[in-house]
């Protein structure tokens, strides 16, 4: 895979003509050297560095209070082992809120600094300024709407977006607006089925749903999540394709008891 990787990097290009083809969107958080490496040579096509690193990483009980120096130290790691994948960062809560101009400057140091490929920002028509201007210094933007995740109190919780008439028409005009400011993907979270399946038809940039149904154009999951890593609360939309949190622990608990009996280290761990 390094190698083929090498000649197939997977850029906004390929990542429209794979809508044009027909062909599903993989993605998938990393937040680390070695989850990243063994992602990319699994063939996950974008690799996104979320500010979901700060529930299931850092251990706050939301999104909003990491920075942007927690997001450009594991977006660097995980650039240093990603030869195949484009490698997307998360611009966290109130680093592109504040102005067009901190929303670009911000945006740059995921490329410069991270070595990123592009950036992901929530928000609708709100941001579709900073959007253009962020895509206009040569910076690849992923929208996101639905369930933003840093406007979660303004959301009141964790709930499905789009449910009424009123608010799935201001979703779908959002996601053209991303499109017209020059979003070359979008994300669409907890939104029902339906709507997410209308987006994805009335778009030319591919979606990536997350709760958002099969006919988006791609899917992505928290990492932690679909591994079974994170236990606090599993979203409907999760599938948990295996349990590493029971394997660890019985690891765990045979070191344990190796160590406390004398069987760890043996003659061939010794030297």
């Amino acid at each position: 895979m390094s190698k083929a990787g090498k000649m197939n990097k997977v850029t906004t290009s390929v990542i429209r003509k794979m809508k044009e083809k027909g062909e599903k969107i993989t993605m998938l958080t990393a937040y680390d050297y070695s989850t990243a490496a063994v992602m990319d040579e699994a063939g996950v096509d974008i690799i996104l560095i979320g500010d979901s690193l700060g529930m299931v990483v850092l251990g706050y009980d939301s999104t909003l209070p990491v920075t942007m120096e927690d997001m450009l130290h594991h977006t660097k790691a995980v650039s240093r082992a990603v030869e195949r994948a484009m490698v997307i960062g998360d611009m966290p809560f109130m680093s592109y809120q504040a102005s067009v101009e901190e929303a670009v400057r911000n945006a740059g140091r995921f490329m410069k600094e991270a070595g990123a490929h592009g950036i992901k920002l929530e928000g609708g028509r709100d941001v579709a300024e900073a959007t253009r201007r962020i895509v206009a210094a040569g910076i690849p933007v992923m929208g996101h709407l639905g369930l933003t995740p840093q406007s979660v109190h303004q959301l009141g919780g964790y709930k499905v977006q789009g449910k009424d008439d009123t608010t799935a028409k201001r979703i779908m005009e959002d996601a053209k607006i991303l499109e017209e400011a020059g979003a070359f993907s979008l994300v669409l979270e907890v939104v029902p089925a339906t709507l997410a399946a209308e987006i994805s038809k009335s778009l030319k940039i591919p979606t990536i749903g997350i709760g958002g149904g099969v006919d988006c154009d791609g899917q992505v999951l928290v990492t932690n999540d679909m591994l079974g890593m994170f236990e606090k609360f599993t979203p409907k939309f999760v599938k948990k394709y295996t349990n590493l949190n029971t394997h660890m622990k019985e690891a765990f608990v045979q070191y344990f008891d190796e160590v406390k009996k004398g069987i760890f280290p043996g003659k061939e761990h010794s030297f």
